[in-house]
Order: C-alpha cells, then structure tokens, then sequence
C-alpha cells in the first residue's frame, strides 16, 4: 500500500530520481523538489516503522525480487519497459508504479497519513500521555540527544506558548543527530503532530494548532538545505498532519480508540533511535496542548 502523501507523484508521468540508501528497513529514494517541497519515497519491509511517505512492502530487502508488486499481481521486466531502468542508483516513479533497485512496484492500494478525531476530552488526553510516558521511560530509550538542552527548552517554551522562543529553539534543532532521519527532525515532528492534531481536536486547543502552524512554517522553510532529504520531506508531512503509521496508532490511543500502551512500544521497536525520538515528540506535544488548553 502506498501513503496519500505520495499520489500526486505517483499519478502523474515518470519523474526521474536517485536510491539514497538501501537498508534493511527499506529503501530511500529521492526525487528532489517536487510540488515545491522535497519528496522522498521510503519502500519500507516488514517489521520497519511505516513513514508517511511509505509503500509498505511485503517482503524484507534482502529478499526482494527483481519484479515486484504491491497487492497486485507481478509485474513485466523493468528491462524491457519503455527503456526505464529499474535497478542502481537510479529511480523513476509515476503512472501508479516505482522502478528502483531492480523493482518494479506497482501501487494497487492505499492508505491514509492524516489520522482524524473526534473531540478529546481533557481528562483522556491526560491519561493518554501519562500511558505513553510509562512506556517511554521503562524502555530506557535512547533519541539520539541526550545531554542536549534544546529540546527540553523547547517542550517548555511550547508549553508557556512562547512562539518566539519556540521557533528560534525548533529551528536550531532541524537536522541535528545523524542518520537519514537525525534526531531533532524526529523530535519536531512528534511534537507538530501532537500540537495540530490532539490539540486540534480537544477544546480550547485553537492556540496548539496556531503554534503548530507556525512551527511548521519555519522548520520546513530552506528545510533541504538544513536536513537530509528524507529528514526535510518528513518535516513537511508533519507540518500537514501526515503520519508514521505506528505513530497513528498511538494518537488512535489517545482518542480512545485503541489501548495506547502497545501501540507505544510498537512505534519503540520499529522505530528505534527515531522512534524514542517521535515519542518524545509526541509527549512534549500533548504536555504544550494540555498547558494551551487550560482554562
């Protein structure tokens, strides 16, 4: 299945783009800016968190095939397709299909980034992160930033409604930790997710959302040339309310729907060092909306 975020890419004519890292969660392609912002793809295997700009596959890297489909029947020889290659460090993506590392995968189904609620209660947002706070700290995690003051300054400025402070602290920590992914992009995605779309569903959280909105106009403003490719198309989803589909899960918990204690350490064992990261976000989010909300 292949995330929303990604279809007016994939339905209009092939796009040329580049594998920037093959793992064993998946494979990274890059494809510039597109629509003005950045656009990655994450062909992600199973087992490995499923981003917002995923296609989940169904079968891990390593044992991927030389033809291959999403929820659909196999596909013709990339060899032979229009002369497009389909393997090296080259990547194509269009017309409902991606052609990289020797795959061709076709979009047959898919799934939804934006998690929406209904109205949350005070109480149930409350009991929501004092679960995910549990689980965060018995699993010892690790973000990537330890010893870093920023991002504690930041959850407090965030909380006091701070906007100033808030940003300049939000932007020092754009592309800090290493990886695909750093550190700080995770933190500040979290934290946007937490503020638009808890905060936007419990009452009295109109400031939550205008801090978000603000927030996510300066970490994704230049954000490719501050971050990774996949750090800055993440930050962008986040500032849209796009995301990871374990942190989905979790949010779902803080709604009621769904236990919020299993669904938090889901998103800690595919995520791993981004996952503890998001976490954090998402707690220091709600914390801010809670504080925004209060009579």
């Amino acid at each position: 299945m292949a995330s929303l975020a990604l279809h007016r890419l994939l339905r209009e004519p092939f796009q040329p783009g580049r594998v920037i890292a093959a793992l064993a969660g998946g494979i990274y392609l890059d494809f510039g800016e597109y629509a003005g912002e950045p656009q990655v793809i994450a062909l992600t295997t199973p087992g490995a968190i499923c981003l917002p700009n995923a296609i989940a596959l169904k079968f891990s890297s390593k044992d991927a095939p030389t033809v291959a489909t999403v929820n659909g029947a196999p596909a013709r020889d990339t060899t032979t397709t229009e002369g497009i290659p389909g393997h090296g460090d080259e990547a194509w993506a269009g017309n409902g299909r991606v052609l990289a590392c020797g795959m061709d995968v076709q979009v047959r189904r898919w799934w939804d980034p934006c998690p929406v609620f209904g109205p949350l209660s005070r109480g149930r947002l409350e009991h929501g992160l004092a679960a995910l706070a549990r689980v965060y700290s018995a699993a010892d995690c690790q973000t990537g930033l330890e010893g870093h003051e920023g991002p504690a300054a930041l959850a407090a400025c965030c909380a006091a409604g701070d906007l100033a402070g808030a940003v300049e602290l939000a932007e020092s920590l754009v592309g800090l930790g290493s990886g695909l992914a750093p550190s700080g992009d995770s933190m500040i995605s979290g934290l946007l997710l937490a503020l638009r779309l808890l905060g936007g569903a419990t009452a009295g959280g109109t400031r939550a959302v205008w801090l978000a909105d603000w927030l996510g106009a300066a970490v994704t403003c230049y954000a490719e040339q501050r971050t990774t490719a996949l750090g800055a198309a993440l930050l962008h989803c986040a500032a849209r309310g796009q995301a990871a589909e374990e942190v989905s899960a979790v949010l779902r918990g803080f709604a009621g729907q769904e236990p919020v204690e299993p669904a938090a350490r889901r998103l800690l064992a595919a995520g791993g060092e981004s996952g503890a990261a998001l976490t954090w976000g998402l707690m220091a989010g709600c914390g801010a909306a809670l504080a925004l909300a209060a009579p």
